[in-house]
């Protein structure tokens, strides 16, 4: 994927639901918009926090990493 923004930490962390109307998520230095899915309401999903960078915590969830391709990349993590 290429021409994609690439976003610090930071700019991910105001896309938490909270701050900004975004809900986005990192996995494997790509971000991805959640904010469609019910799953991520008001910026959590179980345990996990949007605005966050996730690719640690996959181990502990009860799904796979195909669940990123249900949502549309919006950028890179830098």
């Amino acid at each position: 994927m290429t021409g994609l923004t690439t976003y610090t930490p930071q700019q991910l962390a105001l896309r938490n639901g909270q701050d900004k109307p975004q809900i986005w998520v990192a996995y494997k230095g790509f971000i991805y918009d959640v904010s469609e899915s019910r799953l991520w309401r008001n910026g959590k999903h179980y345990e996990h926090w949007a605005g966050q960078d996730l690719t640690a915590e996959l181990g502990d969830a009860p799904h796979t990493e195909a669940v990123f391709e249900k949502f549309q990349v919006v950028g890179m993590l830098k």
